[in-house]
Formats: C-alpha cells, sequence, structure tokens
C-alpha cells in the first residue's frame, strides 16, 4: 500500500529520532516520534485529545495503587534497615517513583499475551523483576520515616512525562533549545507540554496498550516506556542532587544506570520494528 504524506513524515522523523534515542536522546526523540505525526491513525492512538497546558492529573489511570502488592517480608526488611537520615527530597522520590514503578509493572504484565517480539517479552520480564521489589523496598523506608506511602494529588515538582499533556502539537523549535535534557523543569519552555504527572501514562496509553497485539503492541510498549523511562530517570538524578538518605541515592543513581541502558535498547528494538 502507498505511503501518505504522513506516513513518509512520521517515517523519516521516526527513523532520525531512533538514532539520537540510541546515542542518548531520551525524551526528546521519543517526542520527534510521537509529533511526527499528529493527524491520527493508529501511531497517535494512545495520545490524548487534551489541550495545551491542560493537566495531566485529570487523565491519570487509576489502576496505579493495585499494579503490585509490595511484599510484607521485604517491606519490614528494608523498613528495618533504612538510615533513619532522610529529608523531604527523598520522602518525595520514593513516594512518587513508587507510583512511577506501579504504573511500568501494569504495562510490562500486558507483553506475556501480547507481544509479539521475544526481545520486547524479556524486557517487559526485566522491567517487571527489577521494579517490584524497588517498590517494596521504598514502601518500606517511607515506612520507617513515618511518612505516608502516597503524596497525594497533583503529581509534585518531580513527576514525570505524561504523553497525554502534549496536546496535538509539539513546539519542535524549542526542542533545539533543550540540549541533553539536564531536567524535567527545562521542559516547561516547551509550552504544548502541560503539566507533569507521577504516574508517567494516562488512560488512553493503557487502553492503547491493551487493545493493541504483536507488532502494535511492541511499538506502542517501546515508545511508551522509553518515555516512562526518561521520566525515571529524570526523578533520580534530582533525588541524587537534593537527596540526603544513602540507600534512596543509591537506588536513584541504579535507576539512572540502568533505565538509560534501557531507554537505548528500546531505541533499537524499536529501529528493528
Amino acid at each position: 500500500m502507498p505511503r501518505t504524506s504522513c506516513d513518509l513524515r512520521h517515517h523519516l522523523a521516526r527513523t532520525s529520532a531512533l538514532r539520537a534515542l540510541g546515542a542518548g536522546g531520551g525524551v526528546v526523540a521519543l517526542a520527534v516520534v510521537l509529533a511526527a505525526c499528529s493527524g491520527g491513525g493508529h501511531d497517535m492512538a494512545s495520545m490524548s485529545s487534551a489541550t495545551p497546558g491542560s493537566s495531566a492529573s485529570a487523565s491519570q489511570t487509576p489502576m496505579s495503587s493495585a499494579a503490585v502488592t509490595p511484599d510484607p517480608a521485604a517491606v519490614a526488611s528494608a523498613s528495618s534497615a533504612v538510615s533513619a537520615v532522610h529529608n523531604d527530597a527523598d520522602i518525595t522520590f520514593a513516594q512518587q517513583m513508587i507510583v512511577h514503578h506501579q504504573g511500568a509493572v501494569a504495562m510490562a504484565v500486558l507483553a506475556p499475551d501480547r507481544a509479539g517480539d521475544p526481545a520486547v517479552r524479556d524486557l517487559a520480564s526485566r522491567i517487571q523483576a527489577t521494579q517490584t521489589p524497588e517498590i517494596s523496598s521504598m514502601t518500606g523506608w517511607l515506612q520507617a520515616w513515618g511518612a505516608p506511602t502516597t503524596a497525594g494529588s497533583g503529581g509534585g515538582q518531580m513527576g514525570s512525562m505524561d504523553r497525554s499533556s502534549m496536546g496535538g502539537s509539539m513546539d519542535m523549535g524549542s526542542m533545539g533549545s533543550m540540549g541533553s535534557m539536564g531536567s524535567m523543569g527545562s521542559m516547561g519552555s516547551m509550552g504544548s507540554m502541560g503539566s507533569m504527572g507521577s504516574m508517567g501514562m494516562s488512560e488512553q496509553d493503557m487502553a492503547a496498550l491493551e487493545g493493541a497485539s504483536g507488532a502494535e503492541f511492541d511499538k506502542l510498549f517501546l515508545e511508551q516506556m522509553a518515555v516512562h523511562h526518561q521520566g525515571a530517570v529524570d526523578m533520580a538524578k534530582t533525588e541524587q542532587a537534593e537527596g540526603s538518605n544513602p540507600q534512596a541515592i543509591e537506588l536513584a543513581g541504579a535507576i539512572v544506570t540502568s533505565q538509560t541502558a534501557e531507554i537505548a535498547e528500546m531505541g533499537q528494538l524499536l529501529e528493528s520494528l
């Protein structure tokens, strides 16, 4: 079937962005992919119709709290072992990373029955195996610190990228000035991005994944998870800069290392589809 002009624009932008993603372009590269063809089609099925600048919190999927039940023994172990030294940044990091991890695991558990590429299923399995025990650890830390395990509504300053807030277009000119995306705070100048939600995903994102299978699922999963991972990396870098608890800072470093590598892996997998 001949490609439409929209297909061609998407293909060219996607190819360029994936090269940048593999080279460490991160969320900017994924944003190029997602914005390449704003006219619709199944490639954009998971995008929200939210207007530019609208709040992401309104479209956050409610399943996050039920995605993973922390292991009681692991929670107790983490609670007894964590250092009492902590500050507000540590609490915020743990609260919001728990919710963020819940979102990643909720996406990952869809892969065994829906993914077409064994490499995508393997990646999803690794994400679930890594992030599930981290949820238990952070839950234990918060209990030890006498802090609630949820931060309340609004997402907070460390919220991650929610594609539903991207609206129908991207200010591509502003992306050139963003460099290597030092922090999520720099995204405020993009205008059309809107506010960030801690889940890093919307009801539309999950509905699209749940309704997809085979190669379509693989593409959506990799695109959404790469953006989701970039949000976690930026949250972790904030913890490294502002936190005081040694265990939380150590976990933040591990997240930066592992999820940056997985972003590059997802870029390579996308390019091979």
